[in-house]
């Protein structure tokens, strides 16, 4: 009974990831590759195969993905990645040198991991949102990112929720974003997962979740939990590009008429 239930959860996990990465499955029964234990969550990351076999279509299967990291092609955040099957995950910048391709692990407005090609300049960086800062044995100061960094003596003025700006060559922070009020964010998970807007308010629940107010750039606002706010610019200027649609969710309405407009065009 035992066997049989770990045999059923462990289906349950490949279903779910699946759907997440939305990697076709009518043809493959083994559904997603499980990614393997790394800096991001099972479900807040994406293999490397996903990416260069299905995503990118550098490869048709599986041998082909692993040839091409054995040779060690692919760096995520500037270090080399042999593994198929490593977490990429949410702002991890992905190298190909070969080719001279650099892309940023973005969500879209559907809630889906986008590939964002980056500038080599834009590639030299990446945000991090701050999860913990304490201090460690002999009053060494440090900070806990999203991505298991470790950082030790951050500025001061580094708080919880704030998003530092780490150079990928020296693993040093060379600039950070307050968690306050005007300043812009990405949603990274719940109903709003992928949009983009400016943080308006935020509400304090003791004991139970804080709830952050976002206005996006057509004017719409939602709420979502603070732990799903990443912060990703001062005021109205991101510090990253943002991919297609620029974090604005469309209305049903909204998508129709632009796919007529498009059509129309055509």
């Amino acid at each position: 009974m035992a066997k049989y239930c770990r045999c059923l959860m462990k289906c349950y996990q490949l279903e779910t990831l699946c759907s997440f990465l939305l990697v076709d499955t009518s043809q493959d029964p083994q559904q997603a590759p499980r990614p393997s234990t790394g800096p991001h969550k099972l479900r807040e990351s994406l293999p490397l195969i996903i990416m260069l076999r299905n995503r990118l279509k550098y490869a048709l299967t599986g041998a082909e993905v692993k040839k091409i990291v054995k040779q060690r092609l692919i760096k995520v955040d500037g270090k080399v990645r042999t593994d198929t099957n490593y977490p990429a995950g949410f702002m991890d910048v992905v190298t190909i040198e070969k080719t001279g391709e650099f892309f940023r692990l973005l969500y879209d407005v559907k809630g889906r991991f986008t590939l964002h090609r980056i500038t080599p300049e834009e590639a030299k960086y990446k945000l991090c949102r701050v999860k913990r800062v304490q201090v460690g044995p002999k009053g060494v100061p440090f900070l806990t990112t999203h991505d298991a960094r470790t950082i030790r003596y951050p500025d001061p003025l580094i708080k919880v929720n704030d998003t530092v700006k780490v150079d990928l060559a020296s693993g040093k922070i060379d600039d950070y974003i307050k968690f306050d009020s005007g300043n812009m964010c990405m949603v990274t998970g719940g109903h709003n997962l992928g949009r983009v807007g400016i943080i308006t308010s935020r509400e304090r629940h003791p004991g139970s979740f804080d709830i952050v107010h976002v206005k996006d750039a057509q004017g719409h606002s939602f709420a979502t939990r603070l732990n799903y706010i990443f912060v990703i610019g001062k005021s109205t200027k991101p510090y990253i590009s943002l991919p297609r649609g620029k974090g604005i969710k469309l209305t049903v309405a909204e998508e129709r008429d632009r796919r007529l407009q498009m059509k129309s065009q055509h």
